[in-house]
């Protein structure tokens, strides 16, 4: 395999990281072509695609709070924007460190409906979102529309999960048309590794003259339907084709003690001190 394939490969690694665990993937890579320095050098493009795609949160030097990297609040010199705090930077996508802060002032014709909708958005993932929820509200497409962004993290290891939900918003003043996506990604891996990954395009027209407050309601609203979903979808996993795929005890019906399963004797202790003829 050449450079080129290794970096194919191995950027196919990073892109499909779950929430919380590039640097682990990127540990595992590292090990495993510590002879090919140049395949490290360039995963760039795919660690710059990764922090974007997944809405990475950036904590800023001397900031209270944490800034979100998207294709939406990209310079066209590289550096990113943060409407709210009023700050751009710099970010190693490798080294995962901002640098090079400096202030920075929105310039839009909907730069009042970019600062309504942020205090709204504010307000309504802190009550939605429990983990670590972020949001961002930027001009797009020339300043026609407004590109609208929320993200909640969780991450806990010890418990062997990690997951993130993102949205993504595009709201057309003009034509009061709201469309975007919603992503979940969950990943358990104890004992085994089972990932779940969702997408739910999104289309909706609010109101003609729509304030901040609507556009919100409507995303609550909108988010609000595909959870429900999402936990009827599970209880129908659960009550439907997962018990299809094996029974739930053996037809003894007692549970093997798999730590134990080298000292039972075939047929008769699985069989239930019988034997089990065909």
């Amino acid at each position: 395999m050449d450079i080129a394939e290794k970096i194919e490969t191995t950027s196919s690694f990073v892109l499909d990281a779950p929430p919380g665990e590039l640097n682990e993937v990127l540990a595992d890579i590292k090990s495993l072509v510590s002879d090919s320095p140049d395949v490290i050098k360039g995963l760039a493009p795919a660690l710059e695609r990764y922090n974007k795609e997944q809405l990475t949160a950036v904590k800023l030097s001397g900031a209270a709070k944490s800034v979100l990297i998207s294709e939406y609040n990209t310079l066209p010199d590289g550096h990113f924007f943060d409407v709210e705090s009023n700050t751009s930077w710099n970010y190693d996508h490798e080294q995962q460190k901002s640098s090079n802060v400096q202030s920075w002032t929105l310039e839009s014709a909907n730069s009042s409906l970019i600062k309504s909708l942020l205090r709204e958005l504010d307000g309504y993932v802190k009550e939605h979102y429990p983990a670590s929820p972020l949001s961002g509200v930027y001009p797009y497409d020339n300043d026609a529309s407004v590109a609208i962004v929320i993200v909640g993290s969780k991450y806990s290891p010890s418990n062997f999960w990690n997951g993130r939900w993102r949205s993504t918003y595009i709201y057309s003043p003009s034509d009061a048309t709201l469309a975007g996506t919603i992503k979940v990604d969950v990943h358990y891996y104890e004992d085994g590794n089972v990932r779940l990954l969702t997408k739910k395009e999104i289309s909706e027209t609010i109101r003609s003259g729509a304030s901040a407050a609507d556009v919100v309601k409507a995303i609550a609203a909108l988010e609000k339907k595909y959870q429900e979903e999402l936990n009827k979808a599970f209880g129908a996993l659960s009550e439907g084709a997962f018990k299809n795929l094996r029974r739930q005890l053996p037809v003894t019906r007692q549970k093997i003690n798999w730590e134990k399963i080298t000292t039972y004797r075939l047929p008769q202790d699985i069989g239930g001190g019988r034997s089990v003829g065909r």
